[in-house]
């Protein structure tokens, strides 16, 4: 039996989380945390979901695992205290860069495991890897992501993670940048630039998290896009990522390397 603790547990993910913990086999939810504590958000006072919450992480002691659903603010101060208390990690949360990632590589015990995961579900995973397979054949490549308006920071991690994969093999197959005579852009109209690949992101009500990897050449064009409609979409990969960080020592970031994708 795995014990698993969760921070952020008020929140839109870190609730769906919980309560995905709880359901599944050979896991077992021992701490739900949150800053906001005991005091139970409208959200979902309806189904009690958190009567149970505190806001200490000392409970957290009580996992094996930590998954942590919290705010980017926050992830750095949170990854250092599981990471120093000896808890295998699963970080959920946008706002790891790899400043951090190298110190935590610093402070990590001998078969501890970090797992770092800019998108949860598994079609998100398979379109970067479709992407970054798609990147070399084509003179230009750029990437619109899509979310909700709640969303706090932009690009999105899965939008960044993207651009990442995708300028290493352009690099790797000897690919300069895309084909592009903007001269006067004032606005940022282009986007932003993630290794030099354009990322552009729309926050719109209605919308939960959507990207898409335009790719073009003379006469031609790919578009690999992934939907997630309902958050329930990212519980098979937040399951996957409990059960088998503690496999992967060290610093791990993304899903693949649990899927065998290779």
């Amino acid at each position: 039996m795995i014990k698993v603790g969760v921070l952020g547990a008020q929140g839109r993910m870190g609730s769906e989380a919980c309560a995905a913990v709880e359901a599944a086999d050979g896991l077992e939810l021992v701490a739900r945390v949150d800053v906001r504590g005991t005091e139970q958000s409208r959200e979902h006072a309806d189904r009690g979901a958190d009567a149970d919450v505190v806001s200490d992480r000392d409970a957290l002691r009580a996992a094996d695992v930590v998954v942590d659903f919290t705010h980017p603010s926050a992830v750095a101060d949170n990854l250092r205290w599981c990471v120093d208390a000896g808890r295998h990690v699963v970080v959920g949360t946008s706002g790891v860069g790899e400043d951090l990632l190298d110190e935590v590589r610093g402070r990590l015990q001998p078969g501890q495991g970090v797992l770092v995961v800019p998108n949860f579900g598994i079609g998100a995973v398979l379109m970067m890897r479709f992407a970054a397979q798609a990147a070399r054949f084509y003179d230009s490549v750029e990437i619109v992501e899509l979310h909700h308006p709640r969303k706090l920071d932009a690009p999105s991690g899965t939008a960044t993670r993207t651009a990442q994969l995708v300028a290493a093999a352009r690099a790797d197959a000897g690919l300069g940048p895309g084909p592009d005579a903007t001269t006067h852009d004032p606005d940022g109209a282009r986007g932003a630039r993630v290794d030099g690949v354009p990322v552009h992101a729309v926050r719109m009500a209605g919308l939960v998290a959507h990207q898409e990897v335009l790719l073009g050449s003379e006469g031609e064009t790919l578009t690999i896009r992934h939907d997630s409609l309902h958050r329930s979409s990212f519980m098979p990969g937040v399951l996957l990522a409990v059960r088998h960080v503690a496999d992967h020592p060290g610093v791990t970031v993304g899903l693949d390397a649990l899927l065998d994708l290779d």
